[in-house]
């Protein structure tokens, strides 16, 4: 019997944030093992125990957390992953990604996966149109990251334009499509 395929999923501070719970949810649907890493910043929109009730494994916050076992914890993570998914991702994460900044949890274990990275964007239309988040998503995608939407749509200020996190569904297909 294959063994079920394991999905680090990267949570971090977009007003989207309530959308990963319904991505875990998804994710369990289709006999994936899920496990998040959350962002500090997150944890100011969603307490990680929502995360581990929905995941059933324990929620990866800080770099520097005590570990259950003895382990490099963002090594480990790096190595049971055969995806990760960053959703939603705000301009800041994906800068980091783009520039190798390792400064937490999340942005190391991203710096020591070698199993596919899938990019879910949320943020404001300006945002995501300035030229040099476009800069560090075409540098990402050129070192072959996946990048899923965003989507038009209302945003969280009111308007209207790009940055919505795509749909839990599109998101979750490009996931079972990839593994």
């Amino acid at each position: 019997m294959a063994r079920e395929k394991n999905v680090l999923l990267g949570v971090t501070a977009s007003i989207a944030i309530y959308k990963a719970c319904d991505i875990v949810r998804k994710l369990r649907a289709e006999s994936l093992q899920v496990t998040v890493a959350m962002t500090k910043e997150a944890e100011e929109l969603i307490r990680p125990i929502v995360f581990q009730s929905l995941s059933g494994n324990k929620v990866y916050r800080g770099l520097f957390q005590e570990p259950e076992a003895w382990e490099i914890e963002h090594i480990a993570l790096a190595e049971k992953a055969d995806l990760v998914l960053i959703a939603p991702a705000t301009a800041n994460i994906i800068a980091k990604f783009a520039n190798g900044i390792c400064d937490d949890l999340l942005t190391c274990v991203v710096a020591a996966i070698k199993a596919p990275v899938v990019i879910a964007p949320a943020m404001n239309t300006n945002m995501y149109q300035n030229k040099i988040v476009q800069a560090n998503i075409k540098k990402l995608q050129n070192n072959g990251y996946k990048f899923v939407g965003p989507r038009e749509g209302k945003l969280a200020c009111g308007k209207e334009g790009v940055g919505c996190l795509a749909s839990v569904e599109e998101i979750v297909k490009e996931v079972r499509k990839i593994l």
